[in-house]
């Protein structure tokens, strides 16, 4: 959506990880309606950072930028690799799993980004099912096998009779999962963490349970190295001085739940902040982990943008919501400027292939906000 600019109003405003196993002892949470793919408005075009002028002072920015990234464009590393079979892996959770066939499969988990390393290693065609944050033209004709927003349906993935599911412990309930297992449907379990020490690694997971450790490589250094060069061309662009840099912190939001985090030090979001330019304000404060948010926190850190997934900031009815639920945000910069970034849920915190374009939008959110436009995504 096109950064909105608004009037400051001082005394009355405003990695990865994955959240949840501190939420929900399972994985990540995200909002249970729409897809997280541009289908709940218009989607952002977001120039590259080496061609943006950033602002002379970022800090004066007032409004809110909301973020909602493009379909990811799929470059497969090879079209349609011969995969090495059976396959024979130990799955994160020490499982011993052997995959004799490939030409089923699900890869599902909470952000789309295990179908889309599917895709990115050449399999896609070989797909069959889809889950809701799986949203792209490649994947859009496969019939989705999560409801509710993204709980498992143990009748649909069965309905598809899967050769091979791969997921995480993002999605559940769990006991779907374990009856698939028990169905002799083989079940690959990766890791659920997100962040950007496991780009290689994770990529590599998914790759060998498929019988294509090879293309595995490939595609885990590519996405390294974009990652790489756009966080190098983010260092010439955000304030090599730390002092000069924003201010930043996480907020994970969900209203109707009653739900207020400050997401700390090695919760991913620390990582996903410094990566794309700001200053991740934990470490000065001793915010460790994710943890509920009070005043006392929020004064202390006094941030200059605030970071969200955009369903969490709606959950409590926008930033005079936010404001409202804390108080003292008013009195801190973000909340004087109503300076709050927000990406589509299942974007911010997804890494993987997808990691490039999340840093590139989120530095140009906080240094060139000016640059974004909107389009329709229709």
């Amino acid at each position: 959506m096109v950064p909105r600019s608004r009037p400051r109003r001082a005394a009355d405003t405003l990695a990865l990880v994955l959240l949840a196993t501190a939420l929900t002892g399972c994985g990540p949470v995200l909002d249970g309606s729409g897809n997280g793919h541009g289908d709940d408005g218009p989607v952002t075009e977001v120039p590259s950072i080496a061609d943006v002028t950033p602002l002379a002072d970022p800090r004066s920015w007032q409004g809110e930028v909301d973020i909602n990234l493009p379909e990811p464009d799929i470059r497969p590393v090879e079209e349609d690799p011969a995969p090495q079979l059976p396959a024979r892996v130990t799955d994160v959770q020490g499982t011993r799993v052997e995959v004799t066939d490939v030409s089923r499969i699900l890869a599902l988990d909470v952000y789309g980004t295990l179908s889309q390393t599917v895709f990115e290693l050449g399999l896609g065609d070989n797909v069959v099912g889809r889950d809701v944050s799986s949203a792209y033209a490649e994947i859009d004709d496969r019939p989705l096998v999560t409801q509710n927003g993204h709980e498992l349906n143990a009748e649909a993935i069965l309905e598809l009779d899967p050769t091979v599911l791969i997921t995480d412990t993002s999605l559940g309930p769990w006991d779907v999962v374990l009856q698939v297992r028990e169905a002799g449907i083989p079940v690959v379990v990766v890791d659920a963490e997100r962040n950007l020490d496991n780009l290689a690694p994770l990529t590599q997971q998914v790759a060998d349970a498929l019988g294509v450790p090879e293309q595995g490589k490939v595609l885990g250094r590519r996405i390294v190295d974009e990652a790489a060069a756009v966080r190098a061309e983010i260092d010439r662009v955000a304030p090599s001085d730390v002092t000069a840099k924003l201010r930043m912190v996480f907020l994970y939001v969900r209203g109707q739940a009653n739900v207020y985090y400050m997401f700390g030090r090695g919760s991913g979001a620390d990582a996903l902040i410094t990566a794309a330019g700001g200053y991740d304000v934990s470490s000065e404060i001793g915010w460790n982990g994710m943890k509920p948010v009070n005043d006392e926190g929020l004064i202390k850190a006094q941030p200059d943008a605030i970071l969200m997934m955009d369903k969490g900031l709606a959950s409590v009815g926008g930033i005079d919501g936010l404001l409202d639920q804390f108080p003292a945000l008013a009195q801190t910069p973000a909340g004087e400027n109503q300076r709050v970034i927000t990406m589509d849920d299942a974007q911010v915190l997804s890494y993987g292939p997808r990691t490039a374009d999340v840093l590139n939008a989120l530095a140009i959110a906080l240094y060139a906000p000016d640059s974004l436009a909107a389009k329709d995504a229709s």
